[in-house]
């Protein structure tokens, strides 16, 4: 598995965070910040093999979805299967390891699915690795009903992921964001849900008002976000099963930019009177509201630490719009911005390490991260209009969307990892802006 994980793990290694592995074997990658590059894993994944009558479609399209899932990441390179060898004709059959190594088949995934009388699907899998003639972990299998087969095909590339690189993987997970129609001005915005690759889009509210900023809870049951259907800006809480909500906002104050805490038991975000704008944090249970910060500035955009005890947030209260970081109650702030231009949206890493950002400088938007100190800041993007960076649950790739210039421009989904490779568009129906990804399902 070594040989395997150098392969991968040297582009995780980029902000610090992972050892770069010993010596450079031939198949794997060795560079610095400032030559890195990724040689993509070869592996295969040839179709599951369908253990009862019935199975094969769902057979097939889980085989695609694994695929899917692990090419869209930039790290790996499937071997298409009309290069592959030899074919499996059950599940059990040995491996015959000979077959794949002329091809350069480094990771090879087997699988099967099976129906059940009830309707109920499993599916269980393996990964190999080839040149070492071995299997790598233990083989598992997941069960669950025809309507999650595709939760399961994300669990199976969860697992291959998380084995061939040792970070957790981020495929089982969802996305909610501002999906958007019409001419840009008049669009009209809706708050929609989909999995992370793009599939299974629903809408959550209506397009009767504006909406932004739609925020995922920890557990992915609910949503906050900011409406305008009032006339003024303010914060409802949606649950995203039912579609019950209720308003949380400020009474006569402003209220927008929520962001959930750790625990899912408040929210943090910001209420302006109409010359001021502080955070406050909100109890869900009580409806008590705490000030956090209490200046002339405009103070917003604030997004908890991982472990709940931190907040950082954008303000101007220097005299241009910089990150500063300050405790979960209140209190003392410190700046860790210091690059040239403006900052603004920051959102904590769920890894804790690093803090995401957008930012404007000679006339271009970038997303970038740095470290908590401000120090090792890195751009990953630069367009006409990139902002609203969210990261997935591994803290390895980022989301946002971007909008292009002119009197047609229109926003769309992008996600970049953090090495600032691999920069893709995510498929959605329509314009989509304001992305939140979910962490893991349960």
């Amino acid at each position: 598995m070594k040989t395997l994980f150098a392969a991968v793990a040297i582009a995780f290694g980029l902000m610090g965070g992972s050892a770069i592995a010993q010596g450079c074997a031939s198949d794997t990658i060795c560079g610095t910040i400032e030559d890195f590059s990724v040689k993509p894993l070869p592996y295969a994944v040839p179709r599951f093999i369908a253990e009862t009558a019935g199975a094969d479609q769902v057979a097939n399209d889980i085989t695609s979805v694994i695929a899917g899932n692990l090419n869209n990441t930039g790290l790996f390179r499937e071997v298409p299967a009309e290069a592959h060898l030899s074919r499996r004709d059950s599940f059990g059959a040995p491996v015959q390891f000979a077959n794949w190594t002329p091809i350069n088949v480094q990771a090879l995934i087997t699988g099967a699915v099976s129906t059940g009388a009830d309707g109920r699907i499993t599916v269980k899998f393996r990964l190999w690795d080839t040149f070492n003639g071995r299997e790598l972990g233990q083989g598992q299998q997941f069960t669950g009903s025809a309507a999650g087969w595709r939760r399961m095909a994300h669990k199976v590339a969860d697992q291959v992921y998380s084995r061939l690189t040792g970070e957790s993987g981020y495929f089982d997970s969802r996305v909610v964001f501002v999906s958007e129609s019409g001419p840009k001005n008049a669009r009209r915005k809706q708050i929609t849900v989909m999995d992370q690759d793009g599939a299974n889009v629903r809408n959550l509210t209506g397009a009767g008002s504006i909406v932004l900023a739609p925020r995922f809870s920890p557990d992915a049951n609910s949503v906050i976000y900011t409406s305008y259907e009032t006339g003024r800006p303010q914060v409802y809480l949606l649950d995203a099963t039912s579609g019950q909500r209720r308003n949380l906002g400020g009474g006569s104050a402003v209220s927008f930019s929520p962001r959930f805490s750790p625990d899912g038991r408040k929210i943090v975000m910001s209420l302006g009177d109409g010359s001021n704008t502080d955070i406050f944090t909100l109890d869900l249970a009580s409806g008590q509201q705490s000030r956090l910060t209490n200046t002339p500035a405009i103070e917003t955009s604030p997004s908890y630490s991982p472990d709940g005890s931190q907040v950082v947030f954008e303000s101007d209260r220097g005299g241009s719009q910089q990150l500063y970081v300050m405790p979960a109650s209140g209190g003392q702030a410190k700046r860790i911005s210091f690059g040239e231009g403006r900052y603004a949206t920051p959102v904590w890493s769920p890894r804790g390490d690093l803090v995401a950002f957008t930012k404007m400088v000679g006339g271009r938007f970038h997303i970038g991260v740095m470290r908590l100190d401000g120090s090792q800041e890195r751009l990953l993007t630069a367009s006409f209009l990139d902002e609203g960076p969210t990261w997935a649950p591994n803290g390895r790739v980022l989301m946002f969307f971007r909008e292009t210039s002119g009197a047609s421009g229109a926003p769309a989904l992008y996600s970049v990892d953090i090495t600032g490779r691999n920069l893709r568009r995510v498929p959605t129906p329509s314009f989509a802006s304001d992305p939140s990804w979910s962490g893991l399902l349960p």
